[in-house]
């Protein structure tokens, strides 16, 4: 489908402009992730590239503060790699959010579900106990 789509902005003159564009953005956003470290660059998003400027979303300011204490060096690494970057903007947009995957529930195993209904065996009767003993039921 991918492949398609690139053939049809490809073979049309008035789309291939816009073909060109959007792989230059996607050559940026992976050298923007092969240089910034992880935690931040899966935070991060790249907006676009406006006369040396790039412009870089991220989803709080904490993600903003630490990137914007990093662009000189970020600057002189995409620079390195044949980026023509002179300046990083980077933008709060607290919309922005990156998708987290889906936490998988952990599962009790028969050990820990017969400590858990030993231990609630030995409380006096308690929020406590009826959370355990609850918690020894589950079979998740």
């Amino acid at each position: 489908m991918a492949q398609r789509f690139k053939s049809l902005l490809s073979g049309n003159q008035e789309l291939r402009p816009l073909l060109t564009k959007a792989q230059a953005l996607s050559a940026l956003h992976r050298h923007f992730i092969g240089v910034a470290p992880p935690h931040l660059a899966q935070s991060s998003q790249i907006l676009g590239l406006q006369s040396g400027t790039l412009s870089v979303a991220v989803g709080n300011a904490a993600i903003a503060a630490k990137l914007r204490q990093l662009v000189p060096e970020l600057i002189v690494m995409l620079q390195n790699r044949g980026c023509e970057v002179s300046g990083i903007r980077v933008k709060v947009q607290v919309s922005f959010q990156r998708s987290q995957p889906a936490a998988t529930p952990r599962k009790l195993g028969k050990t820990a579900r017969d400590a858990l209904n030993e231990l609630s065996q030995t409380l006096d009767d308690s929020p406590l106990r009826v959370a355990l003993k609850k918690m020894a039921e589950t079979k998740n």
